[in-house]
């Protein structure tokens, strides 16, 4: 992970070592910035020693950041908005008629071997839809507001989201990120509210991967029905209700909308069932809709989970910082296919109704401001999920005056 203007080694005892450097680091390599107060403190455990970002208030300021990014990335563009509509809805078209054209009149077994891979590759480019949807969310697809909900509530619904219900609770995540009492979504528990269970579910392989399994296909549905993982309410938050602690008087019109785009989707899969029948609707939309909720939690979980990441508590969160604590991702080739929701998230933290065509450009273009403030993890995703849900447990701070209210994620139960 690389974060400027220092280098550092990242070393693990039962593996080759991982270099954190300057933009000339070898491929692949894992980039993380550090400094501020924590320049010369990092969590050591048997075997890993992570250098830490900063959590020092940053010597720059977020108009500093904004002007250092060409004034053009901030301008949204319908057509172009649009055409990435129209080219990831064509390209799931295509998919669509090849399978359900061709796929069954190949000679056995090749179906068995089609499927699949029909299911990844519509799954992936579904989840570049989800994407654009949250583009909408954001206020980041045109210059109008009612443009951008009703491309997102179409663009949702279709996808089983209930559209103005995420929209609200994920601006409080933006608008919290890195506090350990107000964000919203993969708020890290302290080692004091850690389960009995949860050390075999973190310490051994099979419970690691239990734990995968299970955040990856139940993950996202557990968190709209019962804020599994969202922050803490003081009586029973669901994203399906309107009169939840959720959400604002104002918004319970729109809540009630975001229920009725996904009933009315329930009910056309219920008819499309009776027509086609159940195999048939599992096989085209069912598998890769789950593919799209596993992506969805895998990315937003390792967008803001890694030993390197600080949380704040009430006494030390600001903003800026919690925005800061943030890392950028590399998925190869879906890069692209997510629309660089992956590796922008940086910048998305920062400035959200940016366009995500401009994002890359303005990555490039704030690195050299942030310095050590900007962290990059080149590590491969599955990789990195495997190593942060075995690192990455709970937190705890080092109890140092100075830092009582920054934790760090910490595994040793």
């Amino acid at each position: 992970m690389r974060l400027f203007p220092h280098s550092f080694v990242l070393t693990r005892s039962t593996t080759p070592t991982t270099y954190l450097s300057s933009s000339l680091s070898p491929p692949g390599c894992v980039k993380m910035g550090a400094g501020g107060r924590s320049s010369v403190t990092s969590q050591k455990s048997e075997n890993e020693t992570v250098k830490r970002v900063p959590f020092a208030k940053p010597p720059f300021t977020l108009s500093q950041v904004k002007k250092a990014i060409p004034p053009h990335c901030f301008n949204r563009s319908i057509p172009r908005s649009f055409s990435y509509v129209f080219y990831d809805l064509t390209i799931v078209y295509i998919l669509y008629y090849i399978a359900t054209n061709y796929i069954n009149q190949l000679p056995s077994p090749f179906p068995l071997l089609a499927w699949p891979v029909y299911w990844v590759i519509q799954g992936c480019v579904l989840t570049g839809v989800w994407v654009i949807a949250h583009e909408c969310g954001h206020h980041a697809f045109s210059d109008y507001q009612w443009l951008d909900d009703t491309v997102g509530y179409i663009l949702h619904s279709a996808l089983l989201v209930p559209y103005f219900s995420w929209k609200y609770s994920h601006r409080r995540h933006h608008s919290n990120t890195g506090s350990l009492e107000r964000d919203e979504v993969f708020v890290p528990k302290k080692k004091s509210g850690m389960q009995w269970y949860s050390k075999y579910l973190s310490n051994n392989p099979i419970g690691r991967l239990a734990t995968i399994t299970v955040t990856l296909t139940l993950g996202w549905p557990l968190y709209l029905t019962f804020n599994v993982s969202g922050r803490p309410y003081e009586r029973f938050a669901c994203h399906y209700d309107p009169y939840g602690p959720i959400f604002s008087g104002r918004e319970r019109l729109q809540i009630f909308l975001s229920d009725a785009g996904v009933i009315a989707m329930y009910n056309g899969l219920f008819k499309l069932i009776m027509a086609k029948g159940f195999t048939w609707v599992v096989c085209v939309y069912g598998i890769p809709l789950l593919i799209v909720n596993g992506f969805l939690v895998l990315i937003t979980y390792l967008q803001h989970t890694h030993l390197a990441l600080p949380h704040y508590d009430s006494s030390e969160w600001d903003w800026f910082r919690g925005a800061l604590a943030t890392v950028d991702r590399d998925y190869g080739i879906l890069n692209k296919v997510f629309h660089n929701i992956t590796d922008t998230h940086v910048a998305h933290h920062l400035f959200s109704t940016m366009p995500h065509y401009h994002a890359m450009e303005a990555t490039k273009a704030i690195k050299p401001i942030l310095g050590e403030y900007y962290s990059f993890d080149g590590t491969p995703f599955y990789k990195a999920l495997w190593r942060e849900t075995r690192d990455c447990v709970y937190v705890e701070s080092d109890q140092v005056d100075e830092t009582k209210g920054v934790f760090w994620y910490k595994n040793k139960l």
